[in-house]
């Protein structure tokens, strides 16, 4: 007697997309990139020889910090939005998301002004100023490549360009802006 075993099914496997594989990439190479700033920072903390001192010149950027973790729920809406096929609430959203990350920007600024102008810290008055512009620089030009980024979409969809089968590209892009703000998170635990 012979008996045929039943072949089993073959698991079906297939690569991920390339677009989830190069945006983890991207954000595992540049978590690397941060931590090495965040350790020099902490490493450095304390080891002026003269002041200012960060006790001395930083305030706590409340407003800016709810502004940039608000944009992660408003980025994350509009791509459930474009999902579900809704185009004009996805442009909304994601103007919303322009509008907290400039906000952002400007209080980063804002303070960058009062740092240099009022307090006299500048990136060569010492190892803090060098540490902390470094640091919070490298952020900030994070954050202006993801509103450029979002300012180009938000045309695109102005122009009817975007659609529901954009949908994974923009969810690419937040992926992005999530990493900006938990990014964020750290620098400001940090600082």
């Amino acid at each position: 007697m012979t008996s045929v075993a039943a072949a089993a099914p073959a698991a079906s496997w297939t690569l991920p997309p390339r677009g989830r594989v190069g945006m983890l990439g991207l954000i595992l190479t540049e978590s690397a990139f941060f931590s090495i700033f965040v350790v020099a920072y902490i490493f450095y903390i304390g080891k002026s020889l003269t002041g200012p001192y960060p006790r001395e010149v930083l305030e706590v950027p409340i407003m800016n910090t709810v502004c940039l973790l608000s944009s992660s729920l408003t980025i994350a809406l509009a791509v459930r939005a474009l999902r579900n096929g809704s185009t004009r609430t996805f442009g909304l959203w994601w103007l919303i998301t322009l509008l907290l990350g400039i906000e952002f920007l400007g209080g980063t600024a804002m303070e960058w002004y009062r740092l240099i102008y009022q307090r006299g810290l500048t990136i060569s008055t010492n190892l803090f100023g060098t540490t902390y512009y470094s640091l919070v620089g490298l952020h900030a030009i994070h954050v202006t490549v993801g509103l450029m980024l979002i300012m180009l979409v938000l045309i695109f969809t102005a122009l009817g360009h975007v659609g529901q089968r954009h949908a994974e590209r923009t969810e690419m892009l937040s992926w992005y802006w999530h990493f900006v703000d938990a990014v964020w998170v750290v620098v400001f635990l940090t600082v």
